[in-house]
């Protein structure tokens, strides 16, 4: 009674229907690889349809919103001026276009309006502070490179805090070597010993020639302060009061200044037998350098307390003080300018400073990147030499007051320690601790008076002795 199983029809597959349109399996592989198309649009399309709907470009997107009537602003022969925007029109062309109905918007043939006086530009202040206002001309002068002279100068002493070179009126060079003063005449170039202490340890530490070139005075390391006659040879005097030994001095016409490692500085009229007339008290260590202005009413100290005093010749205490970094040895008044004073001072310190004595204020300083040891002006205070010590060992030729260097004169293998200006103010004499002494033909000579300027100098001094 049971029904007799139906048979299933057997399941066909993709592959099997594939095989049975397609016999050759090469063609079945060509259709393979062939790539499939698709109805949805590649992205590049989209945008270029998208950019033809705009009706534009890509730098006026939509032509459509924009409003063509301001093209043609304020035109006489535009056709297709819009009436209601007329009178925005009119306020946007007097506006902008202040020049007549010709003009552009973005006009480069007008020049910009100046701004208002309450206006300030931060960019032209910076401009104009770089800006030269006046071109200034460089004149150069030649400086020889190269010394006139070389002399040697055996147990010179190697000691920054001693003066042993001075140049006399009378065209005398003395140098201090030891325990023993030479004297070298510039004009015969004779050399003559002058003196030499009785004990080899009793070193010359300072020298100084009076102002007439005749008498010299010494200091030493047994603290005396001798004067001795140049032409006869001998000492005259010898003044005694200091506790260390001398290593500075300084003429005032008859007054000698003497300063000491006891950080004194005495006062000596040479005419009288109590020669010790004032003393002054202000520094804390040794003094290493003593000079007068040219009119003789102040006295300039350096010592090693890295301060610069400046007295009066009756003060007690010092009338200005002026600080520096380091040992303060180099001391020159300018010649031309009253209570100009040119300082120098130590490694730590390696300024060349310019002081007014007469307000106590410094008025310029320049860094020289070496100890400085000395300096000399030129007569006629436009210029100046300045000895340094490591790394270069050189003189430097400098221009006042803007301070621009004109040379740097080489040679010296060791700190250039002393410096001395001849009496034509031409020549320099530089002491270094190589033992040397050399001569450089530094500045020029002092130029002479016109026949004509001297007629009028004359002319004027009678008519003021006849009123």
């Amino acid at each position: 009674g049971t029904k007799p199983a139906q048979k299933q029809p057997a399941k066909t597959t993709n592959r099997q229907l594939a095989m049975a349109h397609y016999s050759d399996i090469s063609e079945l592989d060509e259709i393979l690889s062939m790539p499939v198309k698709s109805s949805l649009p590649t992205r590049w399309e989209r945008k270029q349809r998208e950019r033809s709907k705009r009706d534009g470009c890509r730098f006026i997107p939509n032509r459509s919103q924009v409003n063509k009537n301001l093209m043609a602003l304020d035109r006489e022969n535009c056709e297709n001026r819009n009436p209601e925007n007329q009178k925005f029109n009119s306020i946007v062309a007097q506006t902008l276009l202040k020049s007549g109905g010709e003009s552009k918007i973005l006009s480069y043939r007008n020049k910009a309006p100046k701004p208002s006086e309450a206006h300030h530009s931060k960019l032209r202040v910076l401009y104009a502070a770089n800006r030269e206002t006046v071109r200034v001309r460089k004149q150069f002068r030649h400086i020889n490179s190269t010394p006139e002279r070389i002399l040697d100068a055996p147990d010179l002493v190697d000691d920054y805090y001693i003066n042993v070179l001075s140049w006399s009126s009378r065209n005398m060079l003395a140098v201090g070597l030891g325990p023993c003063i030479y004297l070298w005449d510039a004009s015969t170039g004779s050399i003559n010993m002058l003196c030499e202490t009785e004990d080899d340890e009793d070193i010359i530490t300072s020298i100084k020639f009076m102002n007439d070139g005749n008498f010299l005075a010494v200091g030493t390391t047994t603290k005396d302060v001798q004067i001795w006659d140049v032409n006869q040879a001998k000492q005259v005097r010898s003044m005694k009061g200091h506790s260390a030994r001398v290593g500075s001095l300084a003429w005032n016409n008859h007054i000698l200044s003497s300063g000491s490692r006891d950080s004194t500085i005495f006062n000596h009229d040479v005419r009288v037998a109590n020669h010790r007339i004032h003393t002054y008290r202000g520094h804390q260590q040794e003094i290493c350098g003593l000079t007068w202005s040219p009119d003789g009413t102040q006295l300039a100290s350096g010592g090693n307390d890295n301060m610069c005093n400046i007295w009066d010749l009756t003060s007690s205490s010092a009338v200005h003080t002026f600080h520096h970094s380091a040992a303060v040895k180099a001391l020159a008044w300018c010649p031309t300018q009253r209570s100009l004073l040119a300082t120098g001072a130590g490694t730590a310190d390696r300024h060349i400073r310019f002081f007014n004595t007469t307000g106590g204020r410094m008025v310029n300083s320049v860094d020289t990147d070496s100890q400085v040891c000395s300096i000399q002006w030129n007569h006629n205070g436009k210029e100046l030499v300045s000895a340094h010590g490591f790394s270069k060992n050189q003189l430097s030729v400098w221009n006042y007051p803007n301070m621009t260097k004109i040379a740097d004169l080489t040679g010296h293998t060791s700190r250039v320690l002393h410096t001395a200006q001849s009496p034509d103010g031409t020549m320099v004499c530089s002491a270094a601790a190589d033992e040397t002494l050399r001569f450089w033909k530094v500045f020029e000579a002092a130029r002479k008076k016109r026949m004509s300027e001297m007629h009028a100098t004359s002319k004027r001094s009678i008519m003021r002795s006849i009123r």
